[in-house]
């Protein structure tokens, strides 16, 4: 298969913090690809460089044959960005906000009516929809964002924790249309800190820590890095835990617990 998403040593510092490593990694054309790791682990900082918003010290990335340093603009009209925390304009209703960002992409008129209802319809919103975003619950407002993301149909999503405050319903629907795209040829880039998601829907996982890729692979090869085919490396949270370092809970559970 062809690679959609590459990165060559990629590096990125903030002062005296190394947030990536010299990190090598390659994501082909259709894959699902998780990417976990600790709070401060790189993860969106290599999703902001990936949409060209800040750009590494060191290295080279490709995003569908463009280097977002170099073509932030191709870059962003190819891909559907969902941030950690998405800032949406606050003094404009929903349709209004989704017009706006259709508009950026070039879409016709007709074919972004039936775009903007096709999504309040199906996450619920349409009873919203003229109501201002500012009165929005995080629920809500992270599904306006998932809309813009998936309006343009793009050729690559970045999603870093796309499913906070998701209603399980809009979850599943989330989750579903991901495997659906990916089997069209999307490439989806998929950061989550909720493991059994990864798991269920991931062909590959990244996993990152203090900058570096630590492990990389299926999940058959994963379970193998974690120490093959035991009781204790049965799931990606298991796995996850031994890889990182942080298996061993139960003091602080206890600690935690105590009277």
């Amino acid at each position: 298969m062809p690679v959609s998403i590459s990165a060559t040593t990629l590096t990125k510092d903030f002062s005296s913090v190394r947030a990536l490593n010299s990190i090598t990694t390659s994501i082909e054309k259709g894959e699902i690809r998780g990417l976990l790791g600790p709070n401060g682990s790189g993860k969106s900082t290599f999703m902001k460089i990936l949409m060209g918003l800040i750009k590494p010290d060191y290295g080279h990335v490709s995003v569908e044959g463009f280097d977002p340093s170099r073509d932030p603009v191709q870059v962003r009209q190819l891909v559907g960005y969902v941030p950690e925390t998405p800032r949406l304009y606050d003094f404009l209703t929903g349709i209004e906000y989704l017009d706006f960002v259709a508009d950026l992409y070039g879409l016709a008129p007709q074919v972004k009516k039936e775009r903007i209802d096709e999504f309040l319809t199906a996450f619920e919103l349409k009873g919203q929809g003229n109501d201002l975003l500012a009165g929005y619950s995080q629920g809500m407002r992270q599904k306006v964002a998932l809309s813009t993301a998936l309006i343009h149909k793009p050729k690559v999503l970045i999603l870093d924790e796309a499913l906070n405050g998701l209603d399980p319903r809009s979850a599943k629907i989330v989750k579903d249309t991901l495997v659906k795209l990916s089997s069209d040829g999307v490439t989806i880039l998929f950061s989550t800190h909720v493991l059994e998601i990864a798991q269920a829907i991931c062909q590959r996982v990244t996993i990152l820590d203090k900058g570096n890729i630590i492990a990389e692979g299926t999940m058959d090869g994963l379970r193998a890095m974690a120490g093959g085919s035991t009781a204790s490396a049965t799931n990606l949270e298991n796995i996850f835990l031994s890889l990182t370092g942080s298996s061993d809970v139960k003091a602080v559970v206890e600690e935690l617990t105590a009277h």
